[in-house]
């Protein structure tokens, strides 16, 4: 690592070079395999990564933003840098979403952690129009197991990209609410967005 980080900081004598420069250079030599930051939100602080397939994942505070990157670090690179201006485009369509101007993302996934069932289930979910519900055994049935609704409910409850696939848009039988990775107050505050 220090390596990466000597070539990073050449051409920076001194003080160290702001965050976005590294990010920048990183970039342009190839050595950034996965981008993150934090965005505000009206649901709290968002830890966000990319790459450049797209958007990897979203994780809300709760979840320990140290954990997050350590999970990006073994599961899809190493290579990851703080890097702001690489989120620009979710942080946009974030706030369009949250000010109601916007009722379906436009970005890109990276589905690098799902595969199998979790993958079909989040995809099904990914196709639940805006202001919609659907219900667990709904989605398990789009992904191919009708009775494997408590599985979707496992998958569901491991999404790694909330609100941009809207898990919040699953409930249980019967009108009940379900649970959300998030908490029940932030799927409450996301079906609310959605005039639910």
């Amino acid at each position: 690592m220090a390596d990466l980080t000597d070539i990073l900081h050449r051409g920076f004598p001194g003080e160290p070079p702001p965050a976005s420069a590294l990010a920048e250079r990183a970039a342009r030599a190839g050595l950034l395999d996965v981008a993150y930051g934090e965005l505000d939100s009206p649901l709290g602080p968002l830890l966000v990564a990319v790459t450049d397939r797209g958007l990897v994942r979203l994780a809300y505070d709760a979840e320990g933003g140290d954990a997050v990157l350590e999970e990006l670090s073994r599961k899809v690179s190493p290579r990851l840098l703080e890097a702001r201006a690489q989120l620009d485009p979710v942080a946009r369509e974030l706030d369009e979403y949250f000010e109601g101007r916007r009722r379906a993302f436009d970005l890109p996934l990276d589905w690098s952690l799902t595969q199998g069932f979790t993958r079909r289930v989040l995809r099904a979910t990914a196709k639940i129009p805006f202001g919609q519900v659907e219900t667990y055994k709904d989605v398990a049935g789009h992904a191919g197991s009708p009775r494997g609704y408590r599985a979707a409910g496992n998958a569901l409850g491991s999404n790694p990209i909330p609100i941009v696939v809207p898990c919040h848009r699953v409930v249980a039988s019967g009108g009940k609410l379900g649970g959300y990775t998030g908490g029940i107050e932030r799927k409450l505050k996301l079906l609310a967005v959605e005039g639910r």
